[in-house]
């Protein structure tokens, strides 16, 4: 029995990470709600990664954020898959922290989603030697805040789907 639960919790992990990726898709084609900003984007894919957090557990939704970092590498190159897992990995930590403060889903994934556009800019500066990518900053935390929020209320409509996608739950 023990063994079964774990294969479906890797398969119900791997058809998140697909779902993530097919987000990340159809993001891609709709353009920026900040055209004047380059690389503020909705973030849906961090839906599932949000839903791994709050549903499944840390460990996955740490494993989301590096695989999509690990996609982004292969098909964007290696400064994309640099700041898609610094983001990544920040956001889900900070998502965490918060979380075990007993705050609402709502304020923890603004804090995720300033958190990741904060650990790409913290990326971007190492990467280009110059902290002249801060001056972004109060951007992507106004960013940050108003796609949080969408995410947030997306997460909300969709988490029922979600948990028949993923098959099991938490507490399996």
């Amino acid at each position: 029995m023990r063994n079964s639960t774990k294969i479906r919790r890797i398969a119900g992990t791997g058809l998140l990470f697909a779902l993530a990726l097919v987000l990340q898709f159809v993001e891609s084609l709709v353009p920026s709600p900040f055209p004047m900003a380059p690389g503020i984007k909705l973030g849906l894919s961090n839906i599932v990664t949000m839903f791994c957090l709050f549903s499944v557990g840390l460990k996955e939704a740490l494993f989301i954020a590096v695989l999509k970092g690990l996609f982004a590498f292969i098909t964007r190159g290696p400064a994309a898959g640099i700041l898609s897992l610094a983001g990544g990995l920040l956001s889900v930590l900070l998502m965490t922290a918060v979380q075990k403060l007993g705050q609402s889903d709502g304020i923890t994934s603004i804090t995720g989603a300033v958190g990741h556009n904060l650990g790409q800019l913290a990326a971007e500066c190492v990467m280009m030697k110059s902290a002249a990518a801060l001056y972004y900053g109060p951007l992507l935390i106004v960013s940050g805040v108003v796609m949080g929020t969408v995410t947030a209320y997306v997460l909300h409509v969709l988490k029922p789907y979600l948990e028949k996608l993923r098959g099991t739950d938490k507490t399996e």
